[in-house]
């Protein structure tokens, strides 16, 4: 008699429904010669919306997370980028930004930009809470993230 096995892990990922909107508009700084936006000036505008995310759902300024939490900071540990459509100076881009997931210690974030409602940029930034090591406070490495920090970005 055949056995199967199914194999299943048990999810704790938590998933959240807070979502930063803004507009920009693209100066010619952030483009090449050619007029369209140089691919790094994406990380920039990730990294911004991501300081900005969690601004408007803790309420504390980017500059005041750290103190107010204790922690060093959410360093980034990973970033990626899907170039679907070139943005070119002039551009009114709307940006969305959110957490797509929250695990013990680390946190995705995923980011939309479209130019007159087409996707142009999508991308994902992954980033750890980081806190001294109570062992050895020269150094830093990742703690927990509270579950009332996680609460703020609300419900799946």
């Amino acid at each position: 008699m055949p056995v199967s096995i199914i194999l299943s892990t048990r999810c704790d990922n938590r998933v959240t429904s807070f979502t930063y909107r803004r507009q920009l508009t693209i100066a010619w700084g952030q483009c090449d010669p050619a007029g369209i936006v140089f691919n790094s000036r994406f990380f920039e505008i990730f990294d911004s919306n991501s300081w900005q995310l969690f601004e408007a759902a803790l309420g504390v300024k980017p500059h005041e997370i750290a103190e107010t939490f204790g922690i060093l900071g959410v360093p980034l540990v990973d970033v990626r980028a899907n170039f679907l459509k070139p943005i070119k100076f002039g551009d009114v881009v709307d940006s969305a930004s959110r957490v797509s997931e929250f695990r013990r210690s680390s946190f995705d974030v995923e980011h939309r930009l479209s130019v007159n409602g087409e996707l142009a940029v999508e991308g994902s930034e992954t980033r750890v809470w980081a806190a001294r090591k109570k062992d050895d406070p020269e150094k830093m490495g990742a703690t927990a993230i509270p579950g009332d920090v996680i609460a703020k970005f609300g419900p799946a």
